[in-house]
């Protein structure tokens, strides 16, 4: 069974100048966990998902540091930090959103997916075809192929 036959084709996308609010709503409403964003092109330029967002809610947490001779040693990831700051302060899609997208082509065997989703500790995989988005494959799109294929 190859991606093309389980993805979900109408996908809900966002543009990365979309208002963060209008996001976290339309995730609300369509009951789903994660959108795609992309270019006027349907170019996957990242996703913006319920941690995400998340992050915005939290509490922003510093992390702890020592000064040593006028260093700075941080004893946590100052990335992470920063790249939480970045999306706790975040308006538009594009500041909240995750950049790093692992996709497929519409053509990858469901079992490479499945093994994307457990590796990268994934919900979701857009599908593309000649790099533009086609589709997305959640984890639900695999349970519902595997009931309709034993059932």
């Amino acid at each position: 069974m190859l991606a093309k036959n389980i993805m979900t084709k109408d996908v809900i996308t966002v543009r990365p100048d979309e208002k963060v609010e209008k996001v976290a709503q339309m995730l609300v409403e369509n009951r789903i966990s994660g959108i795609p964003v992309v270019d006027e092109n349907h170019h996957v330029l990242g996703i913006v998902s319920e941690k995400d967002l998340m992050i915005r809610a939290s509490e922003l947490k510093v992390p702890f540091y020592l000064t040593l001779f006028d260093s700075i040693i941080f004893l946590e990831n100052p990335i992470r930090f920063n790249n939480n700051l970045k999306k706790y302060t975040a308006l538009q899609v594009k500041d909240a959103m995750t950049t790093k997208v692992i996709v497929v082509e519409e053509d990858a065997p469901v079992s490479e997916v499945v093994d994307i989703m457990q590796k990268h500790e994934i919900n979701r995989v857009p599908v593309v075809r000649h790099g533009k988005l086609i589709g997305i494959i959640t984890r639900n799109d695999i349970l519902k192929s595997l009931v309709e294929r034993d059932g």
